[in-house]
């Protein structure tokens, strides 16, 4: 055999000593860019919530799509948000598709909801059934109905024409989706269901 096969033979060698080595290398550089990872996600949603929370609020921004929970008066989340198809105006009646604005209250946590989790929120609240009253949508009986839930922190009336189960819930946020309801990703509905009691205010903002 001439001396360039000898040759030859020694530099495959080589080759394969670098290939198997770099291969028992990469799965611990490939474990360690995981564990960067998560501790980099963990850093953006600020560790963890502080419990009991202490005077919670719930407060919607349907403008900049933003959901942002309180405790003792300091923002401890902001989870992105997706809402009605009809998103800008306040909700007025059954299946008009918009998210509605104003002051309520979480009357029911759903663990069993289609949409992974849910929180219940308390549409129609005062206003929307004093303007429904007003405007022919509901009867005088159905208003105090509304408003007798109202004051006992109950769920109100769900079934009129002003519409309802406006709820909290997860399936994601990649666009504007639901039928009136405020939709977070599923990794943000367990928390925030987690960590938030029945009755907590919330506020939905334009």
């Amino acid at each position: 055999m001439n001396s360039s096969w000898f040759t030859n033979r020694r530099a495959f060698l080589r080759l394969l000593v670098v290939v198997l080595a770099a291969s028992l290398i990469r799965p611990a550089s490939i474990a360690s860019s995981a564990i960067d990872t998560k501790e980099l996600v963990q850093r953006d949603r600020g560790g963890a919530i502080a419990l009991p929370l202490v005077d919670p609020k719930i407060v919607v921004s349907k403008s900049n799509r933003t959901l942002r929970l309180y405790s003792a008066g300091r923002v401890v989340r902001r989870y992105r948000i997706a809402l009605g198809l009809s998103p800008v105006e306040d909700k007025v009646q059954a299946r008009d598709r918009r998210t509605p604005e104003g002051d309520f209250y979480i009357y029911i946590k759903n663990a069993h909801s289609q949409f992974y989790l849910s929180l219940g929120i308390s549409y129609p609240n005062q206003q929307h059934a004093e303007r429904g009253l007003r405007d022919g949508l509901i009867t005088r009986g159905q208003y105090e109905q509304i408003a007798g839930a109202l004051k006992k922190k109950r769920a109100p009336l769900q079934n009129t024409r002003l519409g309802g189960e406006i709820f909290i819930h997860g399936n994601g946020t990649q666009s504007d989706w639901t039928w009136g309801c405020v939709a977070l990703d599923d990794k943000d509905i367990r928390e925030l269901f987690d960590v938030v009691p029945v009755g907590t205010p919330v506020k939905i903002e334009h």
